[in-house]
């Protein structure tokens, strides 16, 4: 999970982590991680291009979102970073300046690996869900695998699990296709078939 640095830790110490490192604070534990492996960055670096065009921008799709790679984001005691994170327009017109958000995301993506997915699936998600965002993918690059969550109260439900090549529909992107093929560095690969019983 990286180096647990201290608790109750403050921005101040956020700020002194070295530049090379991601750094965030929850429960008031200062966490600090290595950056993002290169297969992690190019997931986060195509599934970005592929909502923010459309959905971002808006040109030829159906737009209305604010879609930022690795917001720092303050909720509450808390300052997360998700990989990526998306706010309706309809609910956030503008989005403020500054270093960092204070506005909970509608949805947030986190990209996996061995070293963060307690961090991103246990503590990480408990945040998002107090903090109402509606909506939050996991992707494996590892696995080649999406899990589509949904917020329900306090808890997260498990709406789609999509793995190798499949072409999805995902929500709240759900308006356009998602080819899964395009944000693996390696091959998906092939689904082993089960064979057929012998008589």
């Amino acid at each position: 999970m990286g180096d647990a640095a201290k608790s109750d830790a403050t921005y101040a110490d956020l700020c002194r982590v070295a530049d090379h490192r991601l750094a965030q604070i929850v429960d008031g534990e200062l966490i600090v991680q290595p950056r993002p492996t290169i297969e992690h960055q190019h997931v986060t670096s195509v599934l970005g291009g592929e909502l923010g065009h459309p959905f971002g921008r808006g040109r030829g799709g159906p737009g209305g979102w604010w879609i930022l790679d690795e917001p720092e984001l303050h909720l509450g005691r808390d300052v997360v970073v998700p990989d990526l994170a998306g706010w309706r327009r309809a609910r956030v017109p503008e989005l403020p300046s500054g270093p960092f958000l204070t506005i909970a995301p509608d949805w947030v993506c986190e990209v996996l690996s061995p070293s963060t997915a307690g961090l991103d699936r246990v503590r990480k998600g408990a945040v998002y869900a107090r903090e109402q965002v509606d909506h939050a993918w996991l992707l494996d690059p590892a696995a080649h695998t999406l899990e589509v969550l949904r917020r329900n109260g306090a808890h997260w439900l498990i709406v789609g699990t999509h793995a190798g090549g499949e072409v999805v529909r995902a929500e709240p992107f759900d308006a356009i296709e998602l080819e899964l093929a395009a944000l693996w560095l390696t091959p998906a690969p092939e689904p082993i078939l089960a064979e057929a019983p012998l008589e």
